[in-house]
This record gives structure tokens, C-alpha cells and sequence, in this order.
């Protein structure tokens, strides 16, 4: 990366804190790091990061309370959930409350890496760009999907997955991966879950017959048109 990115990092941990701030910052990555999700929220008032990198269990502020305030601002930062909490419906309630990306303690920094990178690189599709295919305009920034004059707004999930789909046109989608980042876990839960937002999806597209959302049995989902 060409110029320094500013993230937030929230962890309590002192020396896991530091371990992951001197990392990023050899990667060109200027990091924030607070020590509770009290003085992370002041320092994301007035440092504009580009990406939140939140410890869930942390003092005077958890940061599914955190993320819960900086969402109600802001729909559209990307989000990364760090915890020692393993049960589904913690990682449920982190992607439900808006988070992008969840990882469990103990990670690796390149799969931390890993992830941030991805998470900035879709952010950067949506600085006010927008889509066109078929009759309609999609904004992932905005959350909105335009036919003629007729705007609809969508959800968080909604505008994430119509976006995965996009960006694989005319490729299967595989549930797996689209459950795992959305929903945290391909579990039968979660697989009803996104059938229900691909029936909502189809739609919302349905003032167009040239696009189609088809299900690959097995396999997942692919969007042609």
C-alpha cells in the first residue's frame, strides 16, 4: 500500500494491544490502539479511521456496544469483531449488530491482515461508486438499488450479499463462504437465514426478467442477467 491507512484498534489486552499495533504498522498501517471501548469511541470521533478493529469484551465499553453507537453514525465503516467467545450465538450477535469480519482468539496476524485488507479493498469500490446491470443501479455505500426513479433502501446483509453476487456474475457463489462472512457460520440456522434474503433479493429485482438469481443445488448461488 502506497499511503499510510489509518485504523482503530480496541484491546485491553496491554501486550496483545501492542503486538498487533507494531505488526500492522510495518505493513504501513498507522494504528490507534485504546484500552477500553470508552476512549476508543472518543478517539473515533475525532481521528475519522478508516476501519474498527474492536475486542469484544472490554471495560466501561464492550465493543458490541461500541459497534452498536459508531453503526447508528456511521452504516458504512468496515468492522472486525476480536474475541475469546466461541459460541455461534456470540459470532451471531457480532454480524447482526453490523460487524464485517469476526475472529477468534488466538489468531494469526496474517490472517488479520488478511481480512483488513479485503475489508478496505471492498470499501474502497464504495466511495459513491455505483453498479449498473440491467435496469437497475446499485450503491453498496448507500445501501440503495435504483429502478428508473424508484430508489430501494436496503439492509446491511441485503446490500453485502447483493454485492457478493455482483462481484461473481455468472459464478456460483458458494453458500459456505457467503454464510461464514455474513452469518459468522455455515450452520442450518444461518443457511434458512440466507435463503430467506435471497427470496427478498429476487424480489426486489423482479422489474427486470433478463436478472435472475439461480440456486446451484448444493453448491450456492449464481446472478446472471
Amino acid at each position: 500500500m502506497s499511503e499510510t491507512l489509518k485504523i482503530l484498534l480496541a484491546e485491553d489486552e496491554p501486550s496483545l494491544g501492542q503486538i498487533i499495533k507494531e505488526s500492522l504498522e510495518t505493513r504501513n498501517f498507522k494504528v490507534l490502539l485504546c484500552k477500553d471501548g470508552e476512549e476508543a469511541y472518543q478517539v473515533y470521533k475525532t481521528e475519522n479511521p478508516l476501519l474498527l478493529v474492536l475486542d469484544v469484551m472490554m471495560p466501561k465499553k464492550d465493543g458490541f456496544t461500541l459497534a452498536k453507537e459508531i453503526r447508528a453514525e456511521n452504516p458504512n465503516i468496515p468492522i472486525i469483531f476480536l474475541t475469546a467467545k466461541s459460541q455461534t450465538s456470540d459470532v451471531v450477535e457480532g454480524f447482526n449488530i453490523g460487524g464485517n469480519d469476526y475472529l477468534k482468539k488466538p489468531f494469526s496476524m496474517e490472517e488479520l491482515i488478511v481480512r483488513i485488507k479485503a475489508l478496505l479493498h471492498q470499501n474502497s469500490f464504495e466511495k459513491d461508486e455505483e453498479i449498473s446491470f440491467g435496469n437497475f443501479t446499485f450503491n453498496l455505500k448507500r445501501q440503495t438499488l435504483q429502478h428508473k426513479k424508484t430508489i430501494q433502501n436496503l439492509t446491511h446483509r441485503e446490500a453485502n450479499l447483493l454485492y457478493y453476487l455482483l462481484k461473481n456474475k455468472d459464478e456460483v457463489l458458494e453458500r459456505s463462504f457467503i454464510l461464514k462472512k455474513l452469518w459468522g457460520n455455515d450452520d442450518f440456522f444461518n443457511a434458512r437465514s440466507m435463503d430467506v434474503f435471497i427470496t427478498k433479493l429476487r424480489k426486489k429485482l423482479k422489474e427486470d426478467p433478463s436478472i435472475q438469481i439461480i440456486n446451484v443445488r448444493g453448491f450456492g448461488y449464481k446472478l446472471i442477467y
